[in-house]
């Protein structure tokens, strides 16, 4: 049985009292480890890296390249989310699956420091590698959660995880910062490219470090006995969890499924769709349409702000105060919920990005360089008070609303929805800006998602009338080998 009242365990240096257990306190401190990618390869470092590659190379419209190759990397993880979470169902398989990929992550992080400038379609290939690992790692992480603490305290072990993750992707870019703000300043003499590479390689050896307490704490205790030939039932798997979304929970046999009776009748089951399961599926759809607005702002950021002129100084400043600000709105996002409900505060993060993209908008580079910084820097703060917000919340609304014992399953939809949305997002953005010349026009689209996904949204129920289901029974945790 998932232990609902957790042994407490004090950590001297965290920076509030609320006292976790060691496997939800492991859990938080990956995502520490973690976001050094998501800080210095995702969001800053990697993309002022190809930046200043492609410029020397003479490429016009870099953005429209990091878009695209963005959106095929989402493309492949959305495609292998479902696999991946029902392989991750059966036991000792969920941490085999997250150490693969976590491995890729690391791996294609450190090679970006030996890629030559010249080499940029190489540079993208990598990234694609290394977003991939990171994207796959990821899935694998959030459905760990049902292991590690009970439904009253999802809200808030989630919006911690954010926090901590904030605050984990800050300290390693502040490591890296003094060589590459002295090379900019010209104190050091070494070219820029140099100090990029070493950024990379403070990633990887931080994310090495603190992935230490997840790996030996944090265990499958949910999951279903290996079977014979798991890999092919998995992927019946896929589609039967698919069809008990659709009928409410019926139960489908495999034998039911690969028969001609299933290929028959499959088109009036699926009708139940719009009837059946409406809070998972409703969710689904508009965390759908939210996600692509929110990851498409965090992977365009940067190559955003280079091209309506704001310079790498302003741009490293900038982003670094945005992880501070995030950091105290992610734990503030949590504790609301608690009084008013995950709903209405994920209703408050989509407002902030309406007003963030209605103001980018804005943002033609012709404006005066004033002008673009203090735009620059309130859209940053902004983004800042929501990010951590929406998506640890989210994370923990999905969880509470599913079934605890097909939870691997059920989050490989949750990422599909995650990954593919950020493909159409980027996608649109990179499209937007080759047709018209200018990237703030890209923001409309995102915009539009956001609109449309906050309407969907109100018809999933308040969490705070959800009631609490006790943690479903968990199979006997097998101590697996990595």
């Amino acid at each position: 049985m998932q232990n609902e009242n957790p042994a407490p365990v004090k950590f001297a240096w965290v920076p509030f009292k609320r006292s976790l257990s060691k496997e939800e306190f492991s859990w938080v401190l990956y995502d520490w480890a973690s976001q050094s990618y998501v800080m210095i390869v995702m969001t800053v470092i990697m993309s002022m890296f190809f930046v200043e590659a492609t410029n020397r190379a003479g490429v016009e419209n870099a953005s429209v390249y990091w878009s695209f190759t963005t959106s095929a990397s989402m493309v492949v993880i959305g495609v292998l989310a479902p696999i991946i979470g029902t392989l991750s169902g059966y036991k000792g398989k969920k941490k085999m699956l997250f150490t693969l990929f976590m491995a890729l992550g690391l791996i294609g992080t450190f090679g970006k420091a030996f890629i030559p400038e010249a080499w940029w379609p190489v540079m993208l290939a990598v990234y694609f590698v290394s977003s991939v690992g990171y994207a796959g790692n990821t899935k694998v992480y959030d459905t760990f959660l049902v292991d590690v603490t009970d439904n009253k305290r999802m809200n808030w072990v989630s919006s911690l995880g954010f926090a901590f993750g904030y605050i984990g992707g800050a300290i390693p870019f502040i490591i890296s910062l003094p060589l590459v703000v002295l090379v900019l300043l010209g104190v050091i003499d070494i070219d820029i490219m140099i100090a990029y590479r070493v950024a990379f390689g403070i990633a990887t050896v931080w994310w090495l470090i603190f992935m230490r307490p997840f790996m030996k704490n944090v265990h499958q205790k949910i999951g279903t006995d290996v079977e014979p030939k798991y890999v092919r039932k998995s992927f019946i798997r896929i589609w039967t969890t698919f069809l008990e979304i659709a009928t409410q929970g019926d139960k489908i046999e495999p034998e039911y499924f690969i028969s001609w009776r299933f290929i028959h009748i499959w088109r009036w089951r699926s009708l139940a769709l719009i009837t059946k399961q409406k809070t998972i599926l409703i969710f689904l759809l508009a965390f759908f349409l939210y996600s692509d607005g929110v990851g498409t702002i965090i992977r365009m950021a940067v190559i955003f702000g280079a091209e309506i002129g704001i310079d790498e100084m302003t741009l490293l400043i900038v982003l670094l105060v945005t992880q501070f600000v995030a950091m105290p709105f992610a734990i503030l996002y949590g504790k609301l919920s608690q009084r008013y409900g995950a709903k209405f505060m994920i209703y408050i993060a989509i407002g902030t990005y309406c007003v963030v993209c209605f103001i980018a908008l804005f943002m033609n580079p012709s404006r005066s360089d004033a002008e673009l910084r203090a735009l620059f820097w309130g859209l940053a703060m902004l983004i800042g008070t929501a990010q951590g917000g929406i998506q640890a919340l989210s994370r923990s609304y999905f969880a509470r609303i599913i079934p605890k014992e097909k939870s691997n399953e059920y989050f490989g939809f949750y990422n599909v929805c995650s990954r593919f949305a950020s493909m159409i997002g980027t996608a649109m953005f990179g499209i937007i800006a080759m047709i018209t010349g200018y990237s703030h026009y890209g923001i409309a689209g995102v915009a539009v998602l956001f609109i449309v996904s906050a309407v969907i949204f109100k018809f999933v129920p308040n969490d705070k009338h959800l009631l609490e289901e006790p943690q479903l029974e968990a199979t006997t945790h097998t101590e697996e080998t990595i």
